[in-house]
């Protein structure tokens, strides 16, 4: 448990949920913890603004695409680069909304 998290397992269609998370954080990040799919699902809908990854050096045999998704454009735009020791980076990307009209 995290001290002062407000932690709840949801369900569903994204959409009629990520209302509830956002007025829930007030204010504050919303994490999405359920791998890469879910994260699509969010970003199917224009629901996110920012992604944030943790990498590590680790090499896998095989392995599932990080986003399940094509995103050609618009494209992630690189905000942030953090390094904690000598192993993790921690990447911060914009997500650009692709604009109407």
């Amino acid at each position: 448990m995290v001290d002062g998290a407000n932690i709840r397992f949801v369900q569903g269609d994204v959409v009629p949920i990520h209302g509830d998370m956002v007025k829930a954080a007030d204010g504050k990040n919303v994490w999405l913890v359920g791998g890469g799919d879910l994260v699509g699902q969010f970003h199917d809908h224009g629901l996110l603004d920012e992604l944030i990854l943790s990498v590590a050096p680790v090499t896998l045999a095989s392995g599932a695409p990080l986003l399940p998704r094509k995103i050609p454009t618009p494209p992630l735009k690189l905000t942030n680069v953090k390094k904690y020791g000598d192993v993790f980076a921690v990447l911060t990307y914009e997500v650009q909304q692709a604009r109407e009209g």
